[in-house]
């Protein structure tokens, strides 16, 4: 048989077509050819040190490598659309530049422990940069904030008028949400990056005195695996990684709907700027928010994906299955989507404009001054209860009377409780809503200020 693939010398006969097709890997792992020679150049490296390889063979593959690692950055390397994998295209790549010594390179190592290691290196590059992304967007929104700092803005509960709140208040609590998924990003990359995989072979190690350390030093593994079979079977991080993605992504999804309910003409409360927006083939004046629709659409696709992580690993045994030759698939997927969330989420941030007499025009509600009402009854001396019930009743008669609170005689409003004075009705303006709150974190401007402040520092 052929010697074209690395596991040939036991088999008689070529691999059956549909078989080859059905497990050919190579299109989603060359994703990984990167790291793959990055983590072989360590290995190299160690095999010499420990004397496992003659010295002038390690020299000779360490340097063969790094000049395919420039290569393969340069999109120099041809991938043989033939060849079994990403491990198959570069040991035949080293094969060409280092003659026989290549023949040196998979001592101490399998393809199972070779594959995980490649795949946690390119996780922990494509987290770095997702993370930066995610700065990205705290930024962009960072900006909104501090540029709309006088403006206010209905708040919601059940999307329902709730109470008046300053629509940098509510950019901040997308900045906070967004800053744990960076921390779940971070904790991910923390567990990830503390066992490395690589040397622990097919399942049991080696009879060889390997030194795993000096590899994991060299790769940025804080420490190694201590179970080699569970080295390679190991996909908890892809399962981590894609749960923090999808909460990212949850996120994003939320934030595209406010934004989406907030431009229609029913809101009104903002503008995206027009290189955002699509067309309509049939209707001439559509300008549609399709990124942001987009955006929900492709949450949903990462929640997928890790449902399909979970299912696919809940049934292996211990050791490493084939069946994890689909983690790659389904994790570098949900990468490409988490970035182009991410993407368009920055543009528009960036593109926003808020439009202040809409918002003006809702806040003129009087039902969004009722808490401030109850609340200045409880500083009167009245139980909540009893102040809750009391601006309930002001309500419906006003609504009944078809009344407006701010015009109602003092007389009105003492039949629903002696505690009202002739202040009461000041409380119906959002802007002194907003400056009474006086709890941390609360829409205060001088509380929101605060945040911005604190953000501006934290995101430098």
């Amino acid at each position: 048989m052929s010697q074209s693939k690395l596991w040939g010398g036991r088999f008689t006969k070529p691999t059956a077509k549909a078989v080859e097709r059905f497990t050919h890997s190579l299109e989603i792992d060359r994703r990984i050819g990167r790291e793959d020679i990055t983590g072989s150049i360590a290995h190299a490296r160690m095999l010499g040190k420990q004397k496992i390889i003659p010295s002038a063979d390690a020299k000779k593959l360490v340097a063969s490598l790094q000049k395919l690692l420039k290569d393969w950055d340069a999109g120099k390397v041809r991938l043989d659309p033939a060849a079994e994998d990403i491990h198959t295209v570069i040991q035949k790549e080293i094969e060409k530049r280092a003659g026989k010594s290549a023949g040196r390179l998979h001592t101490a190592r399998s393809r199972n422990d070779q594959v995980v290691t490649a795949f946690k290196l390119h996780c922990n590059e494509r987290l770095e940069l997702i993370e930066l992304q995610l700065k990205s967007l705290q930024q962009a929104i960072l900006t909104q904030a501090q540029k709309n700092q006088t403006l206010l803005m209905p708040g919601y509960t059940h999307w329902r008028h709730a109470q008046p709140i300053m629509v940098s208040h509510l950019l901040l609590s997308y900045v906070t949400m967004l800053q744990r998924d960076r921390e779940r990003i971070a904790d991910a990359v923390r567990r990830m990056m503390s066992q490395l995989p690589l040397g622990a072979c097919a399942l049991t190690g080696t009879g060889l005195k390997t030194n795993r350390l000096a590899v994991a030093k060299e790769l940025g593994f804080s420490g190694i695996s201590m179970n080699s079979i569970d080295a390679v079977s190991d996909r908890d991080f892809a399962a981590e990684i894609l749960s923090a993605l999808s909460i990212t992504g949850i996120h994003g999804s939320r934030i595209a709907e406010e934004l989406i309910l907030w431009s229609t003409e029913e809101f009104g409360f903002l503008h995206f700027e027009e290189s955002l927006l699509t067309g309509s083939s049939m209707m001439p004046q559509k300008q549609n928010p399709d990124f942001l629709e987009l955006v929900r659409g492709s949450s949903a696709c990462i929640i997928g994906r890790l449902t399909g992580l979970l299912t696919l690993l809940k049934g292996l045994s211990s050791g490493y299955n084939r069946d994890l030759q689909l983690d790659k698939e389904i994790v570098l997927d949900a990468f490409d989507k988490i970035d182009g969330i991410l993407s368009v989420l920055i543009l528009g941030f960036n593109g926003i404009r808020f439009n202040r007499i809409r918002m003006e025009r809702q806040l003129a509600d009087e039902s969004l001054y009722a808490t401030d009402l109850a609340e200045y009854l409880v500083q009167k001396g009245l139980p909540f209860s009893e102040a809750h019930r009391a601006v309930g009743q002001l309500l419906a008669y006003a609504d009944k009377n078809n009344q407006s609170l701010k015009t109602l005689p003092l007389s009105v409003y003492r039949k629903f409780s002696n505690r009202f004075g002739p202040d009461a009705a000041r409380l119906i303006n959002p802007t002194v809503s907003v400056s009474r709150k006086q709890s941390a974190g609360s829409t205060n401007p001088g509380q929101v200020r605060q945040q911005i402040a604190a953000w501006k520092k934290a995101l430098r």
